[in-house]
């Protein structure tokens, strides 16, 4: 045989094998079922859409709805579209249009509402037929709900599909994280009827054709765990069990199904109009799922789908899954799945890989270490770093010391394993004369020193703290008061001095014991002038009094009485106002101070060695500030503020008096705020009177004084902040 004939030979194999695989594959292509039509209409008030399919299939087909925009999504696996278009308009009813969308696995029938609504699938041949709910209808029955009806229509959570009684396998309740109270039931099976509805205030789950064991049949009070569900209680009635509810405040719930655990959630009702959807940390947008036994790879196809994030599931994700949701967060409803088969997830922009737990850790953990490898192998560089403001010997010690000794420096970047800023072979060198550093270290590591120093090589802002420190004071004082003098002059004129008053004896008047004898003719002269009752009105601190006198005397003038009322009254006001001020930097503590040092005596040592000295003690005027700028723009101030002044003198030297306030206080920038103050207030009243006489009802009044005084004092302090400078980043 030559070998064109060979040739020959293995072509017409080739061609006898093609036209054998068309054969083959001809008749495979047509045994592919299709969807041949889309059509809808009206019966019994609701509206039907029937799909033609060329070949019956074997299930319904899995489905999920969506709130906003209103659709229903129905997935026929290993189906074609032999519609001939994409796009069916309906019209009919809650019915806009439906889309059919062919992918190599399969096609996607997506029904466009007006409204959203509930649907139901069935199988009849060759046909698939979709009932929705009226819309009518379900507004209603939200109507009912919210008018607080004590028979709401029930809402379908899952249709029973068990055909015996089964008992339920536990009852537990717990709190979330987020303040929101969860219900959570073991079922037996996860084919198990739900009816959810909310009834008055509260809410009933009843769960079909299933039984309560006598344990679980009891009331739970929560009301201590801080949800809004205060009571659960569970009852057995007929072949149902119920379950009621009672929550209080404003609330929302939710209820979804993992297997054969049913959960319903009831949190309080958070609003923010900032956000379009309300939760409190799930914020994507609400679907409704209801699959049995669903591959779990093919349930993160339908997220994803939903979504439009581009999911890259692992090899090693496997299992099924039975899952119902109603009106829940697509992304709460991810977490639900992993949490259900134990998968973790990472993100990247716009692609989540979903694998479980433990890969996902042994591959950050291999990231980590081949980082950590590269590291250590990578050449150094150095890289010279000229600073504006800081210290070029602070900053070599931030980089090379510990995060817990380096203030300043711990938040920034990521630490080398050895605590340090560098990495463990990256060294670091200042140069004070021209504050320059020299930093040997790793790119990656200098590309983070370059970061570091641009936060932190910034000129420090300034405060302007000024203090006005008030001292008021305000006396009032009135004192009336009286003088009482007499004398005889008969006795120096060739008269008897005094008056008789028997065997001989006279009494004489006088001012004191010499003007008395004076007047009988014993003795020196008689001071005409002078008082035997000296009570004049006086005020501390204030000049002599208004006076009145008057004298009687006889027509020889040899005889006087005098009488003299003296009264006072004293108002008056005063102000002393301080105003120290200063500028500091951030965080830098500055002083200010004004006055005098009071000298004052001293020794040292003891006996005849001791050496006296002279020392000084201030009185003074001083304000102490530490300003510290806070994120937000307010400014936090730790004050001393003294204001001394001399007092008496004692016999040690004058004494000195004090005030003295120290505080912390947080003020907004150009804000003033009173940060302490002293009131005092003195009054006093005084009466001076001679014993008996002063007693006397009218006539006592000429033997005593009286005085009244009031004295107020008030010191107030007043701090003003204020930021003159606000740098930011120079490099």
């Amino acid at each position: 045989m030559t070998s064109e004939t060979t040739q020959r030979l293995r072509k017409g194999a080739r061609l006898a094998a093609f036209a054998l695989a068309a054969a083959l594959a001809a008749p495979l292509a047509q045994a592919r079922a299709s969807i041949e039509s889309v059509t809808a209409f009206m019966q019994g008030g609701a509206e039907v859409l029937r799909i033609e399919l060329t070949e019956p299939i074997a299930e319904v087909p899995a489905g999920f709805a969506t709130q906003s925009p209103a659709r229903i999504a129905l997935d026929f696996p290993g189906v074609g579209n032999g519609t001939g278009r994409s796009v069916v308009e309906l019209n009919q009813g809650n019915l806009r249009s439906a889309n059919v969308v062919q992918t190599e696995e399969r096609s996607r029938v997506v029904l466009n509402l007006k409204q959203p609504t509930s649907y139901s699938a069935q199988l009849q041949g060759r046909t698939v037929v979709v009932t929705l709910e009226p819309a009518a209808v379900s507004a209603g029955a939200v109507r009912q709900a919210a008018a607080g009806s004590a028979t709401p229509a029930p809402t379908k959570f899952a249709e029973s599909h068990n055909a015996d009684v089964l008992p339920l396998r536990d009852l537990d309740f717990r709190r979330s994280a987020d303040g929101a109270g969860r219900v959570i039931v073991d079922l037996s099976s996860n084919q198990v009827g739900v009816d959810l509805q909310q009834q008055g205030k509260g809410l009933i789950v009843e769960f079909l054709r299933s039984s309560l064991p006598e344990g679980l049949r009891r009331r739970l009070d929560v009301s201590d765990f801080g949800t809004p569900i205060q009571t659960v209680t569970a009852t057995q009635q007929g072949d149902r069990v119920r379950l009621a509810i009672d929550p209080v405040g404003e609330w929302e719930h939710s209820a979804y199904q993992s297997d054969t655990q049913f959960v319903v959630e009831v949190r309080p009702k958070k609003v923010d109009m900032s956000k379009l959807s309300q939760g409190p940390h799930y914020t994507g947008e609400k679907l409704s799922l209801n699959f049995q036994n669903i591959d779990v790879r093919s349930l993160l196809q339908v997220i994803a789908d939903f979504t439009n994030f581009n999911i890259v599931t692992s090899d090693t994700v496997t299992g099924a899954l039975t899952l119902r949701l109603k009106d829940v967060p697509w992304d709460q409803a991810l977490q639900i799945i992993m949490d259900a088969k134990g998968l973790g997830m990472r993100k990247s922009g716009t692609v989540l890989w979903i694998a479980p737990k433990d890969e996902i850790d042994e591959r950050t953990q291999k990231d980590y270490e081949a980082a950590a490898a590269i590291q250590k192998l990578e050449p150094l560089r150095t890289e010279i770093f000229q600073l504006n403001y800081a210290k070029s010997s602070d900053i070599v010690a931030r980089l090379t010391s510990n995060f817990s000794s380096a203030v300043g420096v711990s938040g920034a970047g990521g630490g080398a394993p050895g605590g340090r800023f560098l990495s463990e072979r990256g060294s670091a060198m200042d140069e004070p004369r021209t504050n320059k550093i020299f930093v040997t270290d790793v790119p990656s590591r200098l590309e983070e020193v370059k970061k570091l120093l641009q936060t932190i090589d910034v000129p420090a802002r300034q405060v302007m703290i000024e203090a006005r420190i008030v001292e008021a004071r305000d006396t009032f004082g009135r004192s009336l008061g009286v003088r009482l003098g007499g004398g005889d002059l008969r006795a120096q004129r060739g008269g008897d001095g005094g008056y008789a008053i028997g065997g001989g004896n006279r009494l004489a008047i006088g001012t004191d014991y010499g003007n008395a004898t004076g007047s009988s003719g014993f003795g020196s002269a008689v001071n005409v002038g002078g008082t035997f009752l000296n009570l004049p009105a006086s005020l501390s601190g204030a000049p002599d009094p208004g006076s009145f006198a008057l004298s009687i005397f006889n027509a020889a003038a040899n005889r006087f009485l005098t009488l003299e009322l003296s009264a006072m009254e004293a108002d008056g006001q005063g102000k002393i106002i301080s105003s120290p001020r200063l500028i500091t930097a951030d965080q830098q503590s500055a002083e200010i101070k004004q006055g005098v040092q009071i000298p004052y005596k001293s020794s040292t040592g003891t006996g005849a060695s001791a050496t006296p000295k002279v020392e000084f003690k201030d009185a003074v005027l001083k304000l102490n500030v530490t300003p510290r700028i806070a994120p937000d723009g307010g400014i936090l101030l730790e004050l001393e503020v003294n204001k001394d002044s001399v007092g008496i003198m004692t016999n040690d030297g004058p004494a000195i008096n004090t005030r003295y306030i120290k505080t912390q206080v947080l003020v907004e920038n150009s804000g003033t705020v009173v940060i302490g103050g002293i009131f005092e207030m003195e009054e006093t009243e005084q009466e001076n009177k001679i014993p008996l006489l002063g007693d006397v009802p009218v006539v006592g009044n000429l033997f005593k004084n009286k005085t009244r005084e009031s004295e107020k004092r008030e010191m107030m302090v007043f701090i003003t902040p204020k930021i003159i400078t606000d740098y930011g980043p120079m490099r």
